[in-house]
């Protein structure tokens, strides 16, 4: 596996324990808030070839807000 598929599948599954974590009772949804967006912008550019053609990567919003 390349080093930039290596960061994505690890932060993506950083990304899942967060939300995981965030269900349980108890959680403190203040650590999440501040370590999701973090986590987000950290992941590193896809490599060529990671997602099926046709995926367009620059089709949607800038961001999650600009809809």
């Amino acid at each position: 596996m390349c080093p930039s598929c290596e960061d994505i599948a690890r932060t993506v599954l950083l990304l899942g324990q967060l939300a995981l974590y965030a269900d349980m009772a108890g959680a403190d949804l203040g650590f999440v808030e501040a370590v999701s967006p973090s986590l987000a912008v950290s992941l590193p550019e896809p490599p060529p070839g990671m997602f099926p053609d046709g995926d367009d990567s620059d089709g949607g919003p800038a961001s999650a807000g600009d809809c």
